[in-house]
Formats: structure tokens, sequence, C-alpha cells
């Protein structure tokens, strides 16, 4: 049965490794919530991402929790949190997430010093210090989000930091001895610069975080590198042997998508032909003005959209400019915003990824 937007419940086993818990937050841009999954057949456990930091949350995942195999109670019920990028539906849940763990391991052992509590590391693709995207953004909450974290709720790595860096290619072992999937590590940046994607290897699954969603599209911050990342999660199911390949993917917002590869392709053409129509808009003479601008630009392509889809969408052609701009296939005339002017450079190299 294929999952519907509507039909998704709080809690669902997807596989015999994975469990879904909706992070309470619904809303235009995270659809039905962030997803955020639970992995492994007894405790410890791997959680992926822990949503927003709804109050709501924190009862549904104590619930999922509780529902799950009985753990020995000197263990506890999260070994290691993966973080899939900064965005704070993803992150902002992490302090009252690493409370109800520690509130739960302490229940189960009342007269154990809280001090000898097994408390979760925390794992993250590093930003790079120079990343300007990340450190101007009105949206960047993880400072705040880190200064929140309670003390000896994780077990920092041997230079302090609450995150334990995670790399590209890398075979993730969890902190504890336990039934956890096999789970690769892929650096897959673009929609921000420290996203990744996780394979689930015994599932043939590739968790996509915000890279893929399981409804709609998704939005980036670089688009050039969002297509290599898309063409990098591609590839990489194609060279694998086909006992191992990959079919579904678990996205951080919306269903399961049981054809992941042809949906990833999908991606791509749409980001392309979106190029093109770009490039083919700029070959015609203006119909506003002596240049095109950005704005012209949208108005021309989402001519039979609502208006009120222009401005997100104008967003969404920036960056496809930036794009081309950087291939030198097209040169920037001068304004600012949306009012930048554009046009194609004298030689046009077809654009690629």
């Amino acid at each position: 049965m294929v999952e519907k937007l509507e039909d998704l419940p709080s809690i669902s086993r997807i596989s015999d490794n994975v469990v879904r818990v909706l992070g309470q937050n619904p809303g235009k841009f995270t659809l039905q919530g962030t997803n955020t999954y639970i992995l492994g057949t007894q405790a410890p456990y791997i959680l992926l991402d822990t949503s927003e930091g709804k109050p709501d949350y924190i009862p549904v995942l104590d619930q999922a929790l509780s529902s799950q195999t009985s753990p020995n109670p000197a263990l506890p019920d999260i070994s290691d949190i993966i973080l899939s990028h900064w965005h704070g539906d993803h992150i902002g849940g992490l302090p009252s997430v690493l409370t109800l763990l520690q509130s739960r391991w302490q229940s189960r052992n009342p007269t154990v010093s809280s001090t000898e509590y097994p408390a979760p590391k925390l794992h993250k693709y590093p930003i790079p210090p120079n990343d300007t995207s990340y450190a101007s953004s009105t949206h960047n909450h993880l400072p705040e989000v880190i200064k929140s974290l309670p003390i000896g709720s994780f077990t920092p790595n041997p230079n302090g930091s609450p995150f334990h860096d995670l790399s590209d290619g890398q075979l993730f072992l969890p902190s504890s001895n336990n039934n956890t999937p096999q789970i690769r590590v892929l650096h897959t940046p673009g929609h921000t610069i420290d996203a990744i994607s996780l394979e689930i290897i015994p599932d043939r699954a590739l968790y996509t975080s915000d890279t893929v969603l399981g409804q709609g599209t998704s939005v980036f911050e670089d688009l050039a590198l969002y297509l290599q990342s898309l063409q990098k999660m591609l590839k990489h199911g194609e060279e694998q042997e086909a006992s191992v390949k990959y079919q579904v993917l678990y996205p951080g917002h919306g269903p399961v998508v049981k054809n992941g590869r042809e949906l990833i392709s999908t991606y791509i053409k749409h980001r392309l032909e979106r190029e093109q129509q770009i490039l083919d808009a700029l070959r015609k003479a203006p119909t506003d003005g002596d240049n095109w601008s950005t704005w012209t630009i949208v108005k021309s392509l989402y001519a039979a959209y609502p208006e009120n889809l222009w401005v997100p969408a104008a967003r969404s052609i920036e960056l496809h400019l930036r794009k081309l701009e950087g291939e030198g296939v097209v040169v920037r005339l001068g304004g600012e915003g949306t009012e930048t002017n554009w046009k194609l450079a004298a030689r046009t190299p077809s654009p690629s990824l």
C-alpha cells in the first residue's frame, strides 16, 4: 500500500528496523510535520533528527520508545542522535529530547546517581567555519539550541564540543553494541551546506532528510551543489550490487517513497528543465524594459500560476541564475534583488551538473 500524506499516523513502523515518529509540527513547508526515525530492533536505539521542539512531540516520542522492546534498565533508550542538518525543524527539539531520555533512564534507575547516566552521543556533519549562508541566516537557531542542552544529558566529543563530526562515506558505528542497522553517511549539500543523507543498508533505503521530500519539491541554498548531490545519490544507488541497491526513500517530510531512484531522477530533470526555460527566455527580447531581470523572468515563466507564488519562485530562479553565472552561461548586468538584470554570455556553453 502506498502511503498518502493525510494517512500518516504519529507513530508508525515502516520496517523491521525503523519506526517513524512525526514531529507534531505540521505546516505549509513541513507538510504533515518533520519525520524523525528510531532505528534498531532493541534498545539502545539511534534517533534521526529531533523535530523543532513543539511540546506535543515529547509525549509522542515517549510513547514510541515505551512501545519498543523493553530495555535492560541500565541501558539508555537512545545511544546516538544523528542530526541531518542545521535547520530548526530538525534540531530545535534536541534539548527537550535529551531531557526526556535522561528522565526515562533515571526513572528506571532511581537509586543510581545521575552521574552514571550513559548519555547519548550527538552526531552531525560539520559546518565550514567560513560558510556565510549559515552564519548570516535569520533561521540560524543552532547556537541557542546548543546553549539550551541540559548539562549531563549528552556525551561530548574529546574536544568538549557537543557534536561528534560525521564524514562523507563513513560507515556509522553506534556507541553501544546494539542491534541497529548498518548506516552509511553521504554528505549531500545544497539544501544546506551540512546536509547529509543516510543509507540504511538492510532496509535498502536512503534517508534523504530535506534533499528529497516525500511529496513536492525541496528548496535549496546552492543549486549547483544541490544538483551535484542529487547526482551523487543517484550514482551511489546505481553503483551498488543489486542485492543491496537502495530502493526506497525515507524523507524528512512526507511519506515513504517506494520508487526512490526514479524520484531523484525526476528532481534532476525538473531542475534542468527549469534551467532550460530560463535560457530560452533570455534568448528572446525582454518583455518589459531593456533587459531581462530576475523578476521579469519569473513573470514570464510563471504567468499561468497565481501571483502569490511568484515571490517564492523568484528565489529559485535567482539560484538558477547564480549557477548559470558561475558556469559562464549568463552575465549579471547590475541591479539588486529581483531587479538584477541578466543576459546570455557571448558564448553559452551547455549547462551541466
